[in-house]
């Protein structure tokens, strides 16, 4: 066969360019299009964090902020211990009417005649009922105060809250709101006078379950929660380590342990409210163990959590060289020593990464919580983990489903907290694996 020669050569390799050319034009294309798809999808993600973050940003931060109103309260003794008698019988002091305290002080504050009930009772609703509460605890610290008028910071209603911080629309109808005309005069008035603020509201962090809006706070899910989170770290590092290790480094490989390494990887996708279901039946029901405590949500985040410490151990000890086990037995170390004074340690930080993540996942769940009953209103602090407590994110599923408009900002407040510790888990996790890494 004789090759092209001339003319017919150049048109050949003419054509050969044109083809080359057309070629890379079309893969040029194709990663133009590639990189195009790949920032579109990030800039949607983004999108839709930004769009998340401001949406609970904006609808959670008021409820950092909480309106108060100071009242001269005099203390009198004919109401709160008429016959002397608070010496011998203490419930006296937990009894006594100190609604009608706040509303003597009301009708002197605004100048209200109490024979008016029916303005009487428009004042009173513009303080909030846990004032009785807050009364209470006053005289109990110092029953000294009996008999004497101090100026006494009370929470406002929720309604009252929520017209301070410009989250009701005051231009429509006094029928179509649910703060008075009347209310927002004796409003600007307290203003006026210094007496109703605006404060950090440090209840929100130290307040347990209440059907008022204005006095809930998650002080007792938070410690609920950390009851939970030590039981998971307590029980799930350990087994979860020492399980991988024995996995990974001393089982033998037969179809047993294929059997169980399979399984493992099954229960890390398993969907939590199963978890939920077996911590119903072995905990509370076979076991006994009570319910709406923060031991059995430890026990169920921990069956949980422990396949993702598992699986993240036995891939930290994977990567670890081999050479470092060979060096090891060479000199003489026993196959424990080899693995646990130069494997487990160089592992460490891929376990501590593991860990962080799997209690990180454990702290955002509401699922299992919610079948083994920690659904519960609670308004006291557990003292242990067998007390009755609830957890931060139950909390937040039982203030989504109120109906009471105030509970909205606090649902989002505490969605706000959550997503810090949620946040700071993870970058301790980035930080412990970039510092303690080490590249092979």
């Amino acid at each position: 066969m004789s090759l092209p020669t001339g003319n017919d050569a150049a048109e050949v390799r003419a054509k050969l360019a044109e083809r080359r050319r057309s070629g890379l034009k079309r893969r040029h294309a194709a990663e133009r299009r590639f990189r195009v798809f790949g920032r579109l999808a990030i800039a949607i993600g983004l999108f839709f964090l930004v769009a998340l973050l401001y949406s609970v940003a904006g609808k959670g931060f008021t409820a950092f902020q909480q309106t108060t109103i100071t009242l001269p309260i005099t203390f009198s003794a004919d109401v709160i211990d008429p016959d002397n008698q608070r010496r011998s019988d203490q419930n006296l002091l937990l009894t006594a009417n100190y609604p009608l305290l706040v509303q003597d002080a009301l009708a002197k504050t605004l100048g209200i005649d109490l024979a008016n009930k029916a303005e009487m009772r428009e004042a009173m609703r513009m303080i909030s009922r846990s004032s009785r509460v807050e009364l209470r605890d006053v005289v109990l610290k110092d029953p000294g105060v009996i008999g004497k008028t101090q100026d006494v910071r009370l929470l406002a209603a929720a309604d009252i809250d929520s017209a301070n911080k410009g989250q009701i629309d005051l231009s429509v109808p006094e029928t179509s709101r649910r703060v008075s005309d009347q209310q927002l005069a004796w409003m600007n008035e307290l203003k006026a006078d210094g007496r109703l603020k605006t404060s950090f509201n440090t209840g929100f962090f130290t307040h347990g379950a209440s059907s008022r809006p204005e006095s809930a706070g998650i002080g007792v899910a938070f410690v609920g929660t950390l009851y939970m989170m030590g039981i998971v770290l307590v029980l799930s590092l350990p087994l979860g380590v020492a399980s991988a290790i024995y996995l990974e480094e001393f089982a033998p490989k037969n179809r047993l342990t294929d059997v169980i390494e399979v399984n493992i990887n099954n229960l890390a996708a398993v969907p939590s409210i199963v978890f939920g279901l077996l911590g119903l039946a072995v905990f509370i029901g076979f076991l006994g163990l009570p319910r709406s405590a923060s031991l059995v949500g430890g026990l169920v985040l921990t069956l949980m959590t422990l396949p993702t410490i598992i699986i993240a151990t036995r891939a930290a000890l994977k990567a670890v060289p081999p050479s470092i086990r060979s060096a090891a037995l060479g000199v003489g170390a026993s196959k424990m020593q080899a693995v646990f004074h130069h494997v487990l340690p160089l592992a460490m930080p891929g376990i501590l990464t593991g860990t962080i993540i799997g209690l990180a996942r454990a702290l955002g769940e509401t699922a299992p919580l919610l079948l083994i009953g920690m659904v519960a209103f609670v308004a006291d602090y557990p003292a242990t983990p067998l007390d009755p407590a609830t957890a931060l994110p139950v909390q937040i599923y039982m203030w989504a489903g109120e109906a009471e408009r105030a509970f909205v900002e606090r649902t989002s407040a505490a969605i706000i907290v959550l997503l810090v510790f949620l946040i700071l888990m993870n970058l301790t996790a980035v930080i412990l694996r970039r510092r303690f890494e080490r590249r092979w």
